[in-house]
């Protein structure tokens, strides 16, 4: 793999780090700022509503530029803004630049994607992708619990300043190695646009992009509660939390590095089979969550097929979009947090419901049900239609008349 690739996975990882480390450092914030902790909640909505509707915007506004270019101006504007993010006394302007950053990860992820397919063979497009995905489990193996624990000892505001520190060299990583690439030059027509959207609109990458949130939904309505499911129902005592969480970020890890090449090999056999095994897990994680053993496995095994699968999905995206470069990457970013917001919502509403902190879990069991009924409508439709196709006539091929005689 080219050496750019893994400098642009050094910027996923502090983007990734940014996206959950506030997870740690939310009573903190609110404390110092003078929030409730509901208000300072909405910096963790803020993101992923960023992350949403930054993803395809951004990407449009990125096609006038080289991919080098537009890749450093959405890394110096996350920098930035976790900079003023670590210097204000005002939590409306710390929302604001937690809108600005989610928007530049958006954007920055959008350009990556289609940077990296570019940097590899046309069949090597998971192991790149794999690569970049490896940015965000590595957040969940080191950046997360590291952000908590410069939280604890020297206050949120050295947990941003850490990203900081991280994005710099990236920065300079990126400008020395990415390739600048093709640049429109031009801003793009509404032509330009809606033929992309015309490629992504096909059945098989909405059928994708569909399975991307319903995957990740499920993914985060667990992950988001996991601390209260180990420690309420579980009975794992609190100091044990984080090192469950790097646990669940080490089976992320080991997960989308085995995809790397099964994604561009067997990606139908890896979906099928890993779907309804997922499945499986939430079902037996729900049931079992009692028992601390069935615990750490499972978090071990749940962790490894979510990025396993996800970063397969990501991955067909790319090979179903090929026709839109530009929005295939950022439309797959967007599905991905469109999971990532409903599931952490729904899993909070069966909470509240008095459900208990086992019902988030039985929350990503339906989205995965919902995934594999899905996956297994949209193949079924397309080998029926293969099927049809194989067997109707070519118009060209007439059977032959009676030759005359003489």
């Amino acid at each position: 793999m080219p050496l750019a690739l893994y400098f642009l996975g050094l910027a996923v990882f502090a983007m990734g780090t940014s996206e959950f480390m506030l997870s740690g450092l939310l009573a903190d914030i609110a404390r110092d700022l003078g929030v409730t902790l509901p208000a300072a909640g909405a910096l963790t909505s803020a993101f992923a509503v960023g992350m949403v509707i930054g993803a395809p915007l951004m990407a449009v506004a990125a096609m006038r530029w080289s991919r080098r270019d537009a890749l450093l101006v959405f890394l110096v504007v996350f920098l930035a803004a976790h900079a003023v993010g670590a210097l204000t006394v005002s939590f409306p302007v710390l929302l604001v630049t937690r809108v600005i950053a989610a928007l530049a990860n958006a954007g920055f992820l959008a350009v990556a994607f289609t940077a990296a397919a570019a940097l590899v063979p046309p069949h090597a497009k998971g192991r790149a992708t794999a690569v970049l995905l490896g940015g965000v489990t590595l957040a969940c193996v080191a950046g997360v619990p590291g952000g908590a624990l410069l939280g604890q000892h020297w206050g949120w505001r050295s947990a941003f300043w850490a990203v900081v520190a991280l994005s710099a060299p990236a920065v300079v990583a990126v400008w020395r190695s990415v390739p600048a690439g093709r640049g429109g030059g031009e801003v793009p027509g509404f032509r330009d646009v809606r033929a992309e959207l015309r490629v992504l609109g096909r059945r098989q990458p909405l059928v994708l992009l569909a399975l991307c949130a319903l995957v990740n939904g499920a993914t985060f309505g667990s992950f988001t509660y996991l601390a209260p499911l180990v420690t309420e129902v579980s009975g794992i005592p609190e100091r044990w939390v984080p090192a469950v969480l790097v646990l669940f970020g080490i089976g992320s890890f080991a997960g989308v590095t085995a995809a790397g090449r099964l994604a561009d090999t067997r990606p139908v056999p890896l979906l099928a089979v890993g779907t309804v095994v997922h499945l499986a897990g939430w079902v037996v994680l729900a049931l079992g969550a009692g028992r601390p053993a069935v615990v750490l496995v499972l978090v071990l095994v749940q962790g490894a097929l979510a990025f396993a699968i996800g970063s397969t999905l990501v991955t067909r995206v790319l090979y179903a979009g090929a026709g839109a470069p530009m929005l295939a990457g950022a439309s797959a970013t967007a599905a991905f947090n469109v999971g990532a917001s409903f599931g952490p919502w729904a899993g909070g509403l069966t909470i509240a419901a008095g459900l208990g902190y086992r019902s988030p879990v039985w929350v990503s069991a339906a989205l995965l049900a919902a995934a594999v009924v899905t996956g297994a409508v949209a193949l079924a439709v397309a080998r029926q239609r293969a099927s049809a196709s194989a067997a109707t006539p070519v118009p060209d091929a007439v059977e032959p008349g009676p030759t005359p005689a003489g």
